[in-house]
C-alpha cells in the first residue's frame, strides 16, 4: 500500500501545525486533493527559503494530489506583515508582473503543469478589480477585529505601528483561499509556519461562508540553531536562479551548513530515503563532511540539474584539497589595466563581498584570515598586479576556511 503523503511529510519534518490533523490525514489518504501555496512576487527569483515549500509541493504531487501555485500579483501590492518589523516597500505593477513571470518559469522545473496536474494562478486576476464596498459586505463581516489583533502576525507590529493598508492582508489572503475553493475546489492551504494566522483566516472563512470543510497546514521554516532564517549569506539571499546565485555558490552554501542541521536539511531538501538520511545525520566529527557533500550534491541536483551539481562538487573538492579550479568558482573580472596599476587586497575583498566593509576587510587580514594563492597575507596595504597571478592566470583568494573567490583580468 502506498504510504500516505501526510505521514511522509510528518516523518521528514515538514509539518509544524495543522488545523484538523486526523481529517487532513484521512483526506490525503483516500482522494485526490487540490491544495495551494502562495508566492508573493517580491523578487525576480525564488530563494532557498521558498525551496522547503516547493519540496512539499513535489511530495504532494508525487502522491497524486494537485498543487496550485498562487502568484501574489495582487497581494504583493500590499505586503504581508507576518514576521516583518517594517512595512514592505511598494512595487510597480510592471515589476510585480515580471517577478511573477520568473516564478512561473522556475516552478515549472519542479512541478508538472501538463494536463492540469498542477495549476499556476495569479491573484491579481480577482484582487486588482475588486469593489471595496462589496468586499467588505461579502468578506469583512466574517472577521472579528479583536481576534485579528490577537494574531501573532499583527502583534509583532503593534509597537512600531501597523498600517490599515497591511491590516487588510489577512482578509485578502483569506479571500484568495475562498476564491480558489470556488474556482478549483481547493480545500487545503499550505504555507510557512509564519503564515498560521493568515491560513486560519481562510479556513474559517470557507467554513463559515460555504458551510464546507477547508483545512490548513503549516510547514517548517529553515532556521539556524540560533533561530535565524537560513538561506542568507554575506552577499544576501541564496537564490534558485543560477544567474543570481551560481550553482557553485549554491552548492557551497549547503556544503557549509552547521553540523546540527545536516539531518534536518537532508530530510527536507532531498528525496533520499529516511533510513539513509538518519545514517548520514548520525555521522560525527570529520565524517559529517561526507553527509554535507551528499546534501549539497542532492539539493544542487534538484535545483540546477545533475551536470551542474557534478561540476560544483568537483570544484569544491579541488578547493578543499588545495587545488585550483577555474570556471566553476565565483569570479570577478577586472580590466587588464587595473592589474597593471595594482589593486589592493582590501578592495579585492570588498568587491567580491568577502568583507562587509573596508574596516571588516582590514580586520580579517590583520587576524590572518586571508590567503592569496595559498600564501597567508597579513599586510593590509598589500597590492597585487598581474605578476602575482598563478599558473592559471588568476588570483585565488580564500577568506577563512571556506570562502573562495577568483580574480582574473581581461
Amino acid at each position: 500500500m502506498t504510504q500516505n503523503v501526510y505521514d511522509i511529510l510528518m516523518e521528514r519534518g515538514f509539518i509544524e501545525q495543522c488545523t484538523h490533523e486526523d481529517e487532513v490525514r484521512e483526506l490525503l489518504g483516500k482522494e485526490k486533493v487540490t491544495f495551494y501555496i502562495g508566492f508573493d512576487a517580491t523578487a525576480d527569483s525564488l530563494t532557498a527559503g521558498h525551496f522547503v515549500t516547493v519540496m512539499a509541493m513535489m511530495h504532494m504531487q508525487r502522491a497524486g494530489h494537485r498543487p496550485i501555485a498562487l502568484l501574489g500579483g495582487g497581494t504583493t501590492m500590499i505586503g504581508d506583515p507576518s514576521g516583518k518589523s517594517d512595512m514592505r516597500s511598494i512595487m510597480t505593477l510592471e515589476t510585480i508582473q515580471h517577478n511573477a513571470d520568473r516564478f512561473q518559469q522556475q516552478l515549472s522545473k519542479y512541478l508538472d503543469f501538463d494536463d492540469e496536474k498542477a495549476l499556476l494562478v495569479n491573484n491579481a486576476d480577482w484582487l486588482l478589480n475588486i469593489n471595496y464596498v462589496e468586499f467588505l459586505r461579502e468578506i469583512g463581516i466574517h472577521f472579528s477585529v479583536n481576534k485579528m489583533l490577537s494574531a501573532e502576525c499583527y502583534k509583532q507590529r503593534m509597537e512600531k505601528g501597523l498600517t490599515f493598508f497591511e491590516f487588510n492582508y489577512m482578509l485578502m489572503q483569506s479571500y484568495d483561499f475562498w476564491k480558489l475553493h470556488k474556482l478549483y475546489d481547493c480545500n487545503l492551504q499550505l504555507g510557512g509556519n509564519d503564515q498560521w494566522s493568515n491560513i486560519i483566516g481562510g479556513v474559517e472563512l470557507i467554513r463559515r461562508k460555504e458551510q464546507k470543510p477547508a483545512f490548513g497546514l503549516t510547514l517548517k521554516l529553515l532556521t539556524t540553531s540560533e533561530g535565524i532564517k537560513m538561506g542568507k549569506t554575506m552577499k544576501g539571499a541564496v537564490w534558485l536562479d543560477p544567474n543570481k546565485t551560481s550553482p557553485y555558490e549554491f552548492y557551497q552554501y549547503w556544503r557549509n551548513v552547521e553540523d546540527a542541521k545536516v539531518e534536518e536539511c537532508l530530510a527536507l531538501l532531498t528525496f533520499l530515503p529516511m533510513d539513509e538520511v538518519r545514517r548520514l545525520g548520525s555521522l560525527k566529527d570529520a565524517e559529517i563532511n561526507t553527509a554535507k557533500e551528499v546534501l549539497a550534491y542532492e539539493v544542487t541536483k534538484i535545483v540546477h540539474g545533475e551536470e551542474e551539481a557534478q561540476k560544483a562538487q568537483e570544484a569544491s573538492r579541488a578547493l578543499f584539497t588545495g587545488g585550483f579550479i577555474s570556471e566553476d568558482m565565483p569570479t570577478t573580472t577586472y580590466p587588464a589595466a587595473r592589474f597593471e596599476e595594482g589593486i589592493d587586497l582590501i578592495t579585492l575583498l570588498c568587491d567580491a563581498k568577502l568583507a562587509t566593509s573596508r574596516s571588516d576587510a582590514r580586520r580579517t587580514i590583520q587576524q590572518g584570515g586571508v590567503t592569496v594563492n595559498d600564501v597567508k597575507i597579513t599586510d593590509i596595504d598589500k597590492v597585487f598586479t598581474n605578476k602575482d597571478f598563478n599558473s592559471d592566470g588568476a588570483l585565488l583568494v580564500r577568506k577563512g576556511k571556506k570562502s573562495y573567490h577568483r580574480y582574473i583580468a581581461e
